[in-house]
């Protein structure tokens, strides 16, 4: 297997920076050494910070249609890329290859996407009580953003933030986690041979307390976030009044209602259950299923399990790779002991596969009988599995959805309009998604969690991203 050194990624140039130590990136899928990148120490931080802060300036005075030239000139690049950049991140994140496939094509569309909303986000003129007065608002950049990005998504969670980051005049710094930074140091290529400022984008991936030490940077102007509340909860305290934008862990509930299609909710649960091995944060995380059609439905469960291939990432068969770290892994050991100890019913799966290369490989899981206090209800257990728990009627059902402290995304699956609307008015999570997977989202629909819940705050996607990267200003003219 040909490794993928790489080095940092300040102020336009790649550099081994100003610390001695290396970290070493290990395959998921085979246990293999994918490559290694330089640790980050506290100069690089302070040559990133000022660079960014020097490219910034003059970004944020480039012409909104000359920025978005250069976003359409970087997802051109990635395009070239594409092939590469997914085979790296496979093998760093473990995920299927034509998941990566789909996710280095989609980061190219973020650029684009978010080029286009950049020229249309335009101000508003207000009217004011003194005719001698006119108001209206603009758009202008934030500054320098900390961007911290977690190990599912790597590459298309960089580009969420950047895209409309760069878009809209901002300078970022990111930090890719330490387990999967290599697809995003590459990517790299793709950004210097875009033509961009030197300094706009630098990248310095590292473990936790350089995360602490950049978001408590004093020339760090705001953080954007994706990662577990845990890590979030910590980041808003050390950040203060800094601006962020935060989206945080999803449990979110997929919801079976009497009048179902049973036949689509079922696939539906499996499919929100094995993309990415179930670690995203929309993912099956909950089936509440109505107890009148809940042995049909189980039933359509294992059916459409069926067709779930546990195997080599690299393989075109293969649909479900391994899981890409051991805290992950320990955890569903630990929801599966705990559900079996809870008297749940374990119909597939519910264990690692030996013989693989790696102890990351854990077997396409479905759950019945899932009490509602159980760490497989109460925790968001990022992994493939489908856990299903059963509700006397709509009424109920709703209770036990909206019985959770993370509200991020849910979906509800009824024939009804009646009941469709009244979920998506009550069920307590960002987006409702109706007669479709929990886990399916578009690029251009703001996503984020509820605002009572511990899922964060912002949305990302469309121009609600570039709105919530910029302030609002506004210009009274006294005639």
């Amino acid at each position: 297997m040909t490794t993928a050194e790489q080095q940092l990624f300040i102020n336009g140039a790649f550099t081994d920076g100003a610390g001695s130590q290396t970290a070493e990136v290990i395959s998921p899928a085979t246990g293999e050494r994918v490559g290694s990148f330089p640790l980050p120490v506290a100069a690089d931080l302070d040559a990133a910070v000022e660079a960014a802060h020097r490219a910034q300036r003059a970004w944020a005075g480039v012409n909104v249609w000359d920025r978005a030239a250069a976003c359409h000139r970087i997802a051109d690049e990635i395009d070239k890329r594409r092939d590469e950049l997914a085979r790296l991140q496979t093998l760093e994140q473990g995920k299927p290859l034509a998941e990566s496939v789909a996710d280095v094509t989609e980061t190219a569309q973020l650029f684009r996407l978010h080029a286009e909303d950049a020229v249309r986000l335009n101000g508003e003129t207000l009217l004011s009580r003194d005719n001698s007065k006119k108001m209206f608002t603009f758009h202008r950049p934030v500054g320098t953003w900390a961007i911290i990005t977690p190990w599912n998504f790597p590459l298309l969670m960089f580009a969420e933030f950047a895209a409309p980051g760069l878009a809209t005049g901002n300078a970022l710094i990111v930090k890719p986690p330490a387990n999967t930074p290599l697809t995003v140091l590459k990517a790299m290529e793709a950004v210097a041979a875009a033509g961009l400022p030197e300094g706009l984008v630098n990248i310095l991936p590292g473990d936790g307390p350089f995360g602490d030490a950049l978001v408590r940077h004093p020339g760090i102007h705001a953080i954007g976030f994706i990662g577990s509340s845990a890590t979030g909860a910590k980041i808003t305290a050390a950040a203060g009044l800094k601006r962020s934008l935060m989206e945080c862990s999803g449990n979110g509930p997929l919801v079976v209602l009497a009048d179902a299609d049973l036949d689509a909710a079922a696939k539906a649960a499996v499919d929100g259950a094995y993309p990415c091995a179930g670690q995203v944060c929309c993912a099956t995380e909950r089936v509440v299923v109505d107890a009148s059609v809940h042995d049909a439905f189980v039933e359509a469960v294992l059916r459409e399990s069926e067709r779930v291939r546990l195997g080599d990432p690299f393989d075109d068969k293969t649909v479900l790779g391994p899981l890409n770290n051991e805290g992950v892994a320990a955890k569903m050991d630990r929801h599966m002991a705990d559900a079996r100890e809870r008297g749940a019913e374990i119909l597939l799966g519910g264990a690692r596969r030996s013989g693989m290369p790696t102890d990351l490989y854990y077997e396409f899981t479905v759950v019945d009988a899932v009490p509602e206090d159980s760490l497989l209800s109460r925790e968001e257990s990022f992994g493939p599995v489908v856990p299903i728990i059963t509700g006397r009627d709509e009424d109920d059902l709703l209770r036990i959805a909206n019985d959770d402290a993370l509200g991020l995304q849910g979906a509800v699956f009824t024939s009804s309009m009646k009941s469709a609307f009244r979920f998506m008015e009550e069920l307590e999570v960002g987006q409702v998604i109706v007669n479709e997977s929990n886990n399916w989202w578009d690029i251009n629909m703001p996503f984020g969690g509820a605002g009572s819940r511990g899922t964060g705050w912002g949305r990302i996607g469309g121009k609600w991203t570039l709105m919530d990267m910029t302030d609002t200003r506004t210009g009274v003219i006294s005639l």
